[in-house]
């Protein structure tokens, strides 16, 4: 018998119909679904596995957080713990009459670590058995068939490089998060975490948050004129553009006459070049500006991939290999209507798709197959912008006509700008930036109706927030986290409420705080280079370059001497740490004193407000006890008390913070009658 293992269930049933047919037999083994099939006179066995089956941690010794030093923990030994306890019975059981296994979990680091964690366990009952890899980028027939008729040996320094990683952000994490936690107080639920990828990554939100707060806006006023001609308005600016002075611009808008007259008239064509195959990267950027977080895009994009839709979702690739057959996928998606125009007009041509950089790594993300019912919500989402974003790569560049219109008014200089598509190329399959500004037909000496001249205030704006997308572009550039790692740092942020919002991300106080603290001790955990310079040591391991053991031993130096600085520093830090969370927690002033009502939980653990002056004042709010509570600059309409936010994992609320507001009332109804039992509120 030859045993399959694969990364997931999904994975591990469709690889077993694929290569028999779809005569197969489903089995439990110590309650774990077995794909079973005949093939060739040989048996087969499909296991699925649950991701890792074992877990990396300290001893229980080290658990303790408060007795445990924290130098002591950077060189405490890692336990290898079994947790898939089913899964582990039934490799075993399989592996006993197996004569070989084919390993066919994701190709990257990650599947290679796994696989190596099953071979483990496999040669404890099974030393001889015969090991082989199955290498594949997307889970069709064709990709699945070949990669078994040539098969390969297992990648151990990939699997590795992996571990390492798995070792390294576990003794950063823990020493880190425990650090911050203990000086702060805040223990339990709502400890303050860190990492050696996550507190860089925070640091760069504070920064941008920082700018955004020091900028200090500038007044500047432009003039506008609204300008006709055979019945079509269009708009042209004066071409000085920015004035400093509202009196100059007034003064130049109150002498100009009814009519203005075409000094020049300027067009030149631009092209807009096609997309570059899309990467891990890209796909998660334009998630997001679709609004779908980075983990819930990555997550979905792994389901798309294990139903045999698209291809490896984990990819630095932009260059499609010379193997992949375009034309074929081109002729799959024709069948779905909304593209099928589109890729008929492309298979009437030769294709010749965009190229980006090519690597060693899995092929772009690309669609393999059509969906045989209909996807709904993300999933359809997500499917149809890798589906346009490759028919945009074997599409030709757009080709735009730029016109400036160059006017006087008067003795004063206005400019008119158009824009029209003399080809749209790509941009006929893209959805998003194909306006047009179009112009009416303008000549030199055209005289033209001025209907309308008016002076615009604005001001300087201070660069925007970053978005998931921008600042997973911005970690791709500093050499933070991996393709595979980077929206579960986001996750992370999100998850420890450092940060909120997804079109535009906010650090909390606390983060400020974080970040701030170690910044004025100038600890390196919160600058990009030490990370990067790790990420460059673990991708020496999977080149044969470095072993695990030099690689996680150089962290743990560099752990230490971070260490040392922040535990020199550790009242300071302690201080300021605190601070920061009296503040975060504040929610409003107290009606009776002069302290503040804060977040504190009674002794039965329900949390309600009360007044930092307690025992002196003993005012108390109750508060909702489901949902995090975030701070807002709403008020309510009916009683004028601020309104807090509560934040579900599907989706937030506003809510009175009075607790006889009828608003606050109303809300409290709706939870109770919706999850059918009195919810106390304190």
């Amino acid at each position: 018998m030859k045993l399959i293992i694969a990364e997931k269930r999904i994975a591990a049933k469709r690889i077993a119909e694929l290569l028999s047919n779809g005569n197969i037999r489903e089995e439990n083994v110590s309650n774990v679904p077995v794909y079973k099939f005949e093939k060739n006179n040989e048996s087969y066995a499909v296991l699925p596995l649950r991701g890792h089956i074992i877990d990396i941690d300290f001893s229980k010794r080290y658990k303790q957080w408060n007795r445990t030093e924290l130098n002591r923990l950077i060189d405490a030994e890692l336990e290898y713990i079994e947790k898939e306890r089913n899964i582990i019975e039934a490799l075993k059981q399989l592996a006993k009459e197996a004569k070989q296994v084919i390993f066919a979990t994701d190709y990257d680091r990650e599947g290679e670590a796994i696989a190596k964690e099953a071979l483990q366990i496999i040669k404890k009952v099974n030393p001889n058995i015969e090991v082989k890899r199955a290498v594949f980028s997307a889970i069709t027939k064709e990709d699945i068939e070949k990669a078994f008729s040539k098969l390969k040996e297992l990648d151990e320094k990939l699997a590795d490089s992996a571990n390492a990683r798995r070792e390294i952000d576990l003794i950063w994490g823990a020493t880190l998060t425990r650090f911050l936690s203990l000086a702060s107080g805040k223990l339990g639920k709502e400890f303050l975490s860190a990492g050696r990828v996550q507190s860089p990554t925070l640091a760069l939100i504070v920064e941008r948050e920082k700018e955004i707060k020091n900028f200090k806006p500038e007044k500047y006023w432009q003039i506008e004129a609204i300008l006709e001609k055979d019945h079509k308005q269009f708009i042209a600016m004066h071409a000085k553009d920015k004035f400093k002075k509202k009196e100059e611009a007034e003064s130049i808008v109150k002498q100009l006459p009814k009519e203005a007259i075409v000094k020049s008239v300027k067009k030149s064509k631009r092209i807009v070049a096609r997309p570059i195959p899309m990467n891990t990267t890209t796909l998660l950027r334009e998630a997001s500006a679709l609004g779908i977080s980075a983990p819930k895009a990555m997550s979905i994009a792994e389901s798309l991939y294990q139903l045999g839709l698209i291809s490896y979702p984990r990819t630095d690739n932009t260059a499609y290999p010379a193997t992949l057959k375009i034309e074929a996928i081109v002729k799959k998606l024709s069948k779905l209507a909304n593209f099928s125009k589109f890729c008929k007009e492309l298979l009437a041509k030769q294709i010749v798709p965009s190229r980006g950089k090519q690597t060693k790594d899995h092929p772009p993300i690309h669609p393999v197959a059509i969906p045989e019912k209909p996807l709904q919500g993300a999933y359809a989402k997500i499917y149809e912008l890798i589906v346009r974003h490759f028919l945009a790569t074997l599409a030709e560049d757009a080709i735009v006509e730029n016109t400036r219109v160059e006017l006087l008014i008067g003795k004063e200089p206005f400019i008119a700008s158009g824009k029209r598509y003399l080809k749209l190329g790509w941009k006929e399959i893209w959805f998003r930036d194909s306006k047009e500004e179009l112009l009416p037909e303008l000549n030199k000496g055209d005289i033209v109706k001025v209907v309308k001249v008016e002076v615009l205030e604005k001001e300087t704006k201070p660069k925007p927030r970053y978005s998931q997308g921008t600042l997973i572009k911005l970690m791709e550039e500093l050499g933070l986290g991996t393709k595979a790692t980077r929206h579960e740092i986001l996750r992370k942020l999100y998850a420890r409420r450092y940060v909120s919002g997804t079109k535009a991300i906010k650090p909390s106080n606390i983060a400020f705080a974080v970040v701030e603290a170690l910044q004025k001790h100038e600890s390196p955990i919160v600058k990009p280079e030490m990370t990067a310079e790790l990420e460059k040591e673990m991708d020496s391991i999977a080149l044969g370059e470095k072993t695990k053991e030099d690689v996680v031993n150089d962290s743990k130096e560099m752990l230490r001497k971070a260490l040392k600085q922040l535990l020199e520093k550790k009242e300071s830090i302690r201080d300021e740490l605190k601070k920061a969370i009296a503040k975060d927690s504040s929610l409003m002033f107290c009606p009776e004193c002069s302290g503040m009502l804060v977040v504190r939980k009674s002794s039965n653990g329900k949390r309600f407000l009360g007044c930092t002056n307690y025992p002196k004042c003993n005012v108390t709010l109750p508060l909702p006890q489901k949902g995090i509570i975030e701070q807002t600059d709403s008020v309510c309409e009916l009683c004028g008390m601020k309104k807090i936010k509560l934040r579900f994992k599907r989706g937030s609320i506003e809510v009175c913070i009075n607790p006889l507001c009828p608003a606050r009332k109303e809300y409290l109804e709706k939870r109770n009658k919706k999850s059918g039992a009195k919810e106390p509120e304190k």
